[in-house]
Formats: structure tokens, sequence, C-alpha cells
């Protein structure tokens, strides 16, 4: 006779055997270090401008240096995650470190501690990124990589969403000095939420560190390496949200008046991190559904939504219903990019370089970004919008044509 086996026996439902307690701790994670760390940079322009006088110019400076140190962590930080022994503390001293630098912005009397704080923060914010990736894929199987990885990307497309919504509220009750400061416990509580996950992580099975070394032509061997192509021609196009934002109010300006254009724009912005919130986990399952070449497939998919984005930005429509497409395909596209590019460097990194293959793969996508930005500027001021956004889909065909070549491969 055989007999029933216990409940705690039965199948796991396939759902349950991915959102595990530690992918659930990540996730939320990311999502309360957006929140976090969103308050302080939508309200750094107020509190440089109006509170301490700076120039606009100073923004902007602080905001460059902030971002090119972050890549370069994202790089360290690489290296440092390849030692699952250190992963750990990399990712909890990150979080932690980012809130109290961020936060203490508040209390800055002069500009040049506003841009040390800031450049502090990020480069704290780079050096987690790497180990925050590791540690995930530590804890899900492969097959799941898709799923698992999607739900991470969308809480923190969420933490994007509300932390700014949150910021004005603050910002309407306290002002802006103390609003900056309370973002310390958000950022606080995503390294409590890191530290919940780590204690749902294996624990190595080997007790020596891994010796900290520079590996880069390891890790761009094999298929990883003409993917990693890809992604870079991908991420040189891959320009700023903010200038979808700008070429939106442009377009709206002349019909609507440049205030009515603005909220218009940010309106259109909001859908965008909606898109990219809803799009982040269908992605993932689907990345997980398509078996091995799943990731890849999912990852054309959504460069191929930023092509036909950025194509319709060339075309000079200033109704409010067209420009919402070019959005919500920028949108999804991001949501299935990030999704796939995380779940297929997870699958295709060796072991004990995940950490480098998740840190070159941060560094790809900040310094792809930053040329983004400044070469579509540069064409934008020289020449027109339209020659701006022509030449971002320029990058995401020939991005196309690369992922096209590793799916044969």
């Amino acid at each position: 006779m055989t007999e029933t086996p216990p409940l705690a026996d039965q199948t796991i439902p396939e759902q349950e055997r991915w959102l595990t307690p530690g992918v659930r701790g990540i996730g939320t994670a990311s999502f309360l270090a957006d929140v976090g760390h969103e308050i302080p940079t939508a309200l750094l322009p107020s509190l440089l401008t109006s509170t301490l006088g700076a120039p606009a110019a100073a923004l902007g400076a602080i905001e460059g240096v902030s971002d090119a140190l972050a890549g370069a962590a994202r790089f360290g930080g690489g290296v440092l995650a390849d030692d699952p022994a250190r992963r750990p503390k990399v990712a909890v001293g990150g979080y932690a470190t980012t809130a109290v630098l961020g936060a203490a912005t508040a209390g800055a009397t002069a500009v040049w501690q506003v841009g040390v704080l800031r450049a502090a923060a990020w480069t704290a914010r780079g050096l987690r990124v790497p180990a925050r990736n590791a540690l995930l894929a530590d804890i899900v199987p492969a097959k799941a990589y898709g799923r698992a990885y999607g739900f991470e990307r969308m809480m923190d497309n969420l933490g994007a969403i509300f932390g700014p919504l949150l910021a004005l509220g603050l910002v309407a009750w306290l002002g802006v000095t103390w609003a900056i400061g309370l973002s310390v416990i958000p950022g606080l509580l995503a390294a409590v939420a890191i530290i919940y996950a780590i204690r749902h992580t294996p624990k190595p099975t080997s007790r020596d560190k891994v010796p900290l070394k520079i590996r880069i032509r390891p890790v761009l061997q094999g298929d990883i390496g003409q993917l990693m192509a890809a992604v870079a021609a991908f991420e040189v196009g891959n320009v700023a949200a903010t200038l979808l934002i700008l070429r939106a109010s442009d377009l709206l300006a002349p019909e609507h008046g440049t205030k009515t254009a603005t909220t218009i724009a940010l309106g259109l912005y909001t859908a965008y991190n909606v898109a990219a919130t809803l799009a982040s986990v269908p992605a993932g399952r689907l990345s997980d559904r398509l078996g091995s070449r799943g990731p890849v497939l999912v990852l054309t998919g959504g460069v191929a939504a930023f092509a036909a984005a950025y194509g319709l930005f060339t075309i000079n429509g200033a109704a409010i219903a067209f420009l919402a497409i070019p959005f919500l395909l920028a949108g999804i596209g991001i949501g299935a990019v990030e999704t796939a590019q995380h779940s297929a460097v997870a699958a295709l990194a060796p072991t004990d370089l995940r950490g480098s293959a998740f840190g070159m793969l941060a560094t790809v996508q900040s310094l792809g970004n930053l040329a983004a930005s400044t070469i579509a500027g540069i064409l934008w001021t020289a020449i027109s919008p339209t020659a701006a956004f022509t030449y971002l889909t320029a990058w995401m065909l020939l991005a196309l044509i690369g992922l096209g070549l590793s799916f044969r491969r």
C-alpha cells in the first residue's frame, strides 16, 4: 500500500521554488535602496541652487563625477564579489554606506561638501551592485534566473516610482533638508533586507579567501564575450531618460506652454517607469521558458523595442498619444533588457568569475550610458534632436546584429 506523502513533502508550486526568502530579501533591498537614494537625487537640484546658491553647472559637474566614480567602483566591486566570502560584507557595507552618505548631504553647508558626499555615496553604490547580483545567482537555480532577476528589477523600478513621490510629500511636510536627512531610513532598511537575504543564502563551502585579481580576458572568453560586445553596442546607444523627457517637452511646448509641457513630459516618464516595472517579471518568465537561448531572445526583443522608440523620437510629432508610444516602448524595452542581461551573465559566466562578470556588465552599462548621453547631447545641440535620435537608433540596430550573431553561435 502506497502512503500519501505529507503536505510538506508534496510538490511545491513553481513560483514558490524560485521566490524564496532570499530572493524576496534582495528584491526588498532593491526597492528600499531605490526609494532611499531617489529622495536626495530628486532634491539635489533644489539643495544646490536654492539652498546653497550654486549655479546649474555645479549640478552637472557633481553628477558627472559621481557617475564616473560609480562606474569605476562597479568594476572594482566585481573583483571583490568573485570571493563568495566577501560578497555579503560588500553588499551590506555598500547599502549602509550609500544610505548614510546620501542622507548626510542634508547637513552640507558648501557645494564642495555636497560634491564629496554625493561622489562617495555613488562609489559605495557602485561597489555593491556586482555583489548583490552574484548573491542572487547563488540563491536560485539556473532555470529560474530570468524570474529572479526580473523580480529584482521590478522592485528596483517600483522604488524609482515611489521615491520621488515620497520626496514630494516629505518636502511639503518638513522641507528639503529634513526630507534628504530622512532618506537614511529606507536606505538602512535596505541593508537590513540584504542581511535577511544573506541568512537564506548557502554559505561558501571553502573558507579560503579568493585573492583579489583583475580578470578580464577569462571573463570574455566564449559566448559571454560575444554577448558582451552586443550589450556594449546597446549601452552606447542607451541614452539617459532625461533626454527623452527633454524631447517630449520641446515638442509639446509650442502648443501647451513650457510649464504644462514639462508636466506632461514628467507624466510620460512616469508611464515609462510603470511599463518597465510591469515588463520585468514577464520578461524573466519568458526567458526561463525559452531555455538556454531565452535571455538572448528576450534581450533582442528589448533592444528592438528601443530601436522602435528612438525611431519614433526622430519624428517631430507633438501629439500626447503619439509621444506615449515611444515612452512605453522604451519602458518595456528597459524592463526586458536589464532582466535579460543579468540572467544571461549569471548563466554564461564561470561560477568563480561571476562577480567579475557582473562588475564588467555594470561598467559597460555605466560607461556606455555616459557616452550615449554625451554624444547625443552634442548632436542635439550642434545639428538637431532628430540627428541625435537617428544616431541612437543606429546603435540599437548594431546591437541587434550582434545579438543575431550571438544567437546563431
